[in-house]
């Protein structure tokens, strides 16, 4: 069977050279009963590969497990793997088969195998020289024939610098070493990919199917994918239920992306380093904000002063300079000062004016700070996500500074 024959038969979307490569060597070692080792990052569907060697193989009649060895207590695993005879343990009423003598003939597929505890990997190793285990409890060997294929998104070799994992269980594991790509390097594919979970969902949730307008696709390809496909799959299913329009655009997906970049930093971080981040990104938004007001401020002058430094200023010229002034909050025009009237002139020294192009008082931050965020919430109606990203400011911290300066009903 061709790799274009393994992919419709098995629903395999994808046309990366890696890919490809992956799904070759799987057709190539079914037939065998060698051990193999599927690597990659979580997320890129390392699944598949143990099903594709076993249906393909003489032993696809036979039992077919699954087992998540980091989903199982060490204290139990072993019993799971190899059974247990009655009062073996507390517990233990009665014999249990385990997977290894139940898949006999057939194919265990053992995912996050480095998860599996120091003593479970001395009985692995015996089973795949040998051939040979005993149930837990018991003096008896039991002999089985099963075909091991494993799974990690770790480096082994670092496990095994670090005493993790055996060298010589990881030897025997990986006879034959399957690597399946990141998403992000079959950038071909992330389109394909979109389209048929679009496609998927639109038939689960009966309703028309999604589709990227032209940038959209070029934003969807950029985009680094931490979570693989799964992300990109966690990705469809939001915007085929939350969005009410089938055709996406850029803005609305870069929201979506940038929530799932935020919500992966967010991981990496304590709270208190997320929220000194946040309010720092926050001060420095309005601090260059400020200076872009004084900028203003000091462009405006210069154009409308004459030679002798005095100058009639229109009512557009008044209401102008007297909101730049307000929202600097006095620092140019001390509070004791009267702002000027429609009509009525104002003294402009330029060398003094060019003194204050830095500004050595305090400025209230504070005030700064709930100005900008009543303003973004303003020009987005209310919508605290959009305000957000316009602040460029986490929500959540967005919602505690609402709360903080009252804005709620604002």
């Amino acid at each position: 069977m061709n790799v274009q024959q393994i992919k419709q038969r098995f629903g395999i979307i994808g046309n990366a050279p890696l890919l490809n490569r992956a799904l070759e060597v799987s057709a190539q070692v079914a037939p065998t009963d060698i051990s193999v080792l599927v690597t990659g990052e979580s997320g890129t569907g390392k699944e598949i590969i143990p099903q594709v060697i076993h249906q393909l193989s003489s032993r696809k009649h036979g039992e077919y497990i699954a087992v998540n060895c980091g989903a199982i207590p060490e204290g139990t695993i072993d019993s799971e793997l190899f059974g247990h005879e009655k009062g073996s343990f507390t517990g233990a009423s009665g014999s249990r088969l385990g997977y290894f003598e139940v898949a006999n003939g057939g194919t265990i597929f053992l995912d996050e195998v480095a998860e599996l505890p120091m003593q479970t990997q001395v009985r692995l190793l015996r089973v795949l020289e040998t051939g040979e285990f005993m149930r837990v409890g018991a003096s008896k060997v039991i002999k089985t024939n099963v075909r091991v294929v494993a799974a990690t998104n770790e480096n082994m070799m670092d496990a095994i610098s670090s005493g993790k994992f055996r060298e010589d269980l990881y030897y025997r594991l990986s006879t034959v070493p399957i690597q399946l790509p990141a998403l992000r390097d079959r950038k071909e594919d992330i389109h394909l990919l979109f389209r048929k979970f679009a496609h998927d969902f639109a038939e689960k949730y009966r309703m028309p199917a999604i589709k990227l307008i032209e940038e959209s696709v070029a934003l969807l390809i950029s985009n680094s994918w931490p979570g693989n496909i799964r992300q990109l799959k966690n990705l469809v299913e939001q915007l085929s239920v939350i969005e009410t329009t089938r055709e996406i655009d850029s803005i609305t997906l870069g929201t979506y992306l940038s929530q799932k970049r935020q919500s992966t930093g967010l991981v990496l971080q304590k709270d208190a380093q997320k929220n000194d981040f946040s309010e720092r990104e926050l001060m420095y938004k309005f601090l260059f904000d400020m200076k872009k007001d004084l900028t203003e401020l000091k462009k405006l002058v210069v154009d409308i002063v004459g030679k002798d430094g005095k100058v009639p200023l229109t009512e557009h010229q008044t209401d102008y300079v007297n909101q730049i002034y307000s929202e600097v909050q006095n620092e140019i025009v001390p509070p004791s000062r009267s702002l000027p009237e429609a009509g009525h002139t104002i003294e402009v020294s330029r060398p003094a004016f060019e003194e204050h192009h830095v500004v050595e008082e305090s400025l209230s931050l504070e005030d700064r700070e709930k100005e900008l965020i009543k303003k973004a919430l303003e020009k987005h109606r209310g919508k605290r996500k959009y305000a957000a990203q316009e602040l460029g400011i986490s929500e959540r911290t967005l919602y505690r500074k609402i709360k903080e300066y009252n804005l709620v009903n604002k």
